[in-house]
């Protein structure tokens, strides 16, 4: 692990200790802030909250704690945290590694929503600020359906759809679900809803006709009903923590808390810019010193999958994997005798085939020139595109709660010729070649054009489907094609993968698999934080916001940060159809609460 990894692990340093006193126990402390990146994007010391950690971090730290013989528990403060119910699988694994060292795990927070109270059932003890709220009201989504919209403003629907159950066509070509897609979303949804009820009353030890009683008064439950219900353990203060805690690990218990700066970040607030500009490349030029011993890469796939370059983003759009970034990361990862093995990290709804097809090349060519391992840790979720690419790793590690599967196709245009008619614009088309005119945005296909785009959908379905059987021995594509998507639990039993757990249990798999000791290896992300070249490409976040950026800002806070990122994906698979007319996506808007 490089020093600026120890850094952000050893968020737990200790600052208060007991100096002779061996009777005293101390708890560690660790906030659980915000949103939790999967990897660093900048140089960690750059643009960044002092006390900001990547999940993998998160992870790291508490498995810390398990290992830390001075430590008898920890807090976990939760500070509204973005956390999706698979995430939360991973921290109570994590939790349930500290219990099983004899050592507690305590949550607090003021408000709890769903996925705080489903965390709070791995935990021994959970605690609700006095005054606070706990609500626990089930699984809720919204899709949106424009078919209407669509015809009301002349835009015509124009998709061919390879697999019944696919569905990525319905938001536009419907007006209320197809049956296929009603079973395939219900299905998904009566897995989510029940892993919530299975973690809470495995967690809490209560029933369902308990669990039910709680749920029919959920919403903001204040916290002695939650007490009542079972929900959580007690009410306290958050300056009242030690009193409460006294009674758990006595009146001379001590704290290990510590949530400073990464190790050797230099203090700007200090330097002149001119310093502190120094300082910045000095620090780029170590971290681009590469591996310098044992190695595990962790390559992440994270957002929709476009050819070219990965971005990360804007104001208007979520980040995208490029399949040319992720070839020339992959391409180092093999030319490096360092790495030992490779762990995909993915966390995509698809994309792009061709760049599926790139980035599915590029694993197999390290697992079958170098022998190097390949596997697969899946995040929130691998489908289409994101699937298409686990099926390259030799093993695969889903949560409970992932999203696996849509093996299926998707294309088409929207036809804006009737729009412009209502808009007086009159649009002069020219095309040569017989299929010239296929991608035109003014009229739907002919038959002709249609039947293009279908053997070509075919073709790519097809191929799909045959990485898929031969990266998955024995899987039956007639249960699992299709469209079809389904949590983690689910495809392992569907042979679509193989084991239950988080990128840290793959890590530690794998560590085992290589024979490599612990303290012995580096983990490593790629591709690797922005240099700073890169940040001046993609625009440094200086300056006064313009009026377009907080008009964009503003709407992304009324719809919500969750139901954005899926807008804002649908969105993206739409305009790369303007170049690319077949996609292995799942552009939907889906938004599970």
């Amino acid at each position: 692990m490089n020093a600026i990894a120890r850094g952000i692990v050893g968020v737990l340093a200790c600052t208060l200790m007991a100096s002779s006193s061996f009777a005293a126990q101390t708890v560690g402390f660790l906030k659980l802030e915000g949103e939790l990146p999967e990897r660093e994007v900048m140089a960690p010391f750059l643009f960044a909250k002092p006390d900001g950690l990547t999940f993998r971090g998160v992870i790291e730290t508490l498995d810390s704690v398990a290992s830390d013989p001075k430590l008898s528990g920890v807090v976990v403060r939760l500070v509204e945290p973005q956390l999706s119910l698979s995430r939360v699988e991973e921290i109570g694994a994590a939790f349930r590694r500290i219990r099983s060292a004899g050592k507690k795990v305590h949550v607090f927070t003021e408000i709890y929503d769903q996925s705080a109270v489903v965390l709070g059932s791995f935990a021994d003890e959970v605690i609700v600020q006095s005054g606070g709220a706990v609500t626990l009201t089930g699984v809720y989504m919204e899709e949106m359906f424009l078919a209407d919209m669509l015809k009301w403003v002349g835009v015509t629907p124009d998709f061919v759809q390879i697999g019944d159950y696919k569905g990525a066509k319905e938001m536009f070509a419907n007006s209320k679900p197809s049956p296929e897609w009603d079973q395939n979303l219900n299905q998904l949804l009566d897995s989510m809803y029940a892993h919530v009820r299975e973690h809470i009353k495995s967690g809490r030890k209560i029933n369902d006709q308990q669990l039910d009683a709680a749920m029919s008064e959920g919403l903001f439950m204040e916290p002695g009903d939650a007490v009542k219900f079972g929900i959580v353990d007690a009410e306290a203060d958050r300056l009242g923590l030690d009193d409460h805690l006294k009674r758990v690990y006595g009146d001379d218990f001590r704290w290990e808390l510590g949530l400073g700066e990464p190790e050797g970040a230099p203090d700007f607030s200090r330097m002149g810019l001119f310093e502190a500009f120094s300082q910045i490349m000095k620090a780029l030029e170590d971290l681009g010193g590469g591996t310098v011993r044992d190695t595990i890469a962790v390559v992440h796939i994270d957002g929709p999958i476009m050819d070219g370059k990965s971005s990360n983003g804007s104001f208007l759009s979520g980040a995208t994997v490029g399949s040319l970034t992720i070839r020339e990361q992959l391409k180092k990862i093999e030319d490096d005798d360092h790495v030992k093995g490779v762990i995909v990290r993915i966390n995509s709804p698809g994309g792009s085939a061709i760049a599926s097809e790139s980035i599915w090349l590029g694993l197999r060519r390290i697992a079958e020139r170098t022998k190097k391992p390949v596997w697969v840790s899946v995040g929130s979720m691998a489908a289409s595109g994101g699937y298409y690419i686990a099926v390259a790793g030799d093993k695969i590690y889903v949560n409970p709660s992932s999203i696996v599967g849509s093996i299926g196709v998707v294309g088409g245009k929207l036809a804006m010729g009737g729009l412009y008619e209502k808009l007086h614009i009159n649009a002069v088309p020219r095309a040569r070649g017989p299929l010239g005119g296929i991608m035109s945005g003014l009229a739907p296909w002919t038959e002709a054009e249609r039947g293009a785009i279908t053997r070509s959908m075919k073709r790519t379905y097809d191929q799909f489907v045959d990485r898929v059987t031969k990266g998955r021995k024995g899987i039956d594509v007639s249960k699992t094609a299709e469209g079809r998507i389904f949590t983690g639990d689910k495809a392992i039993a569907l042979k679509m993968a193989d084991e239950i757990g988080g990128l840290d249990d793959a890590v530690s798999d794998m560590a085992s698999a290589l024979k490599l000791s612990d303290g012995q290896f580096d983990v490593l992300d790629y591709p690797p934080p922005m240099t700073l070249s890169e940040m001046f490409e993609n625009g440094l976040p200086f300056g006064a916001a313009s009026p377009k950026i907080e008009a964009v800002e503003s709407l992304r806070s009324a719809i919500g940060p969750g139901s954005w990122d899926a807008v804002a994906d649908a969105m993206q698979a739409l305009l790369q159809l303007r170049d690319e007319p077949i996609l292995l996506a799942m552009p939907r808007v889906v938004v599970f609460r």
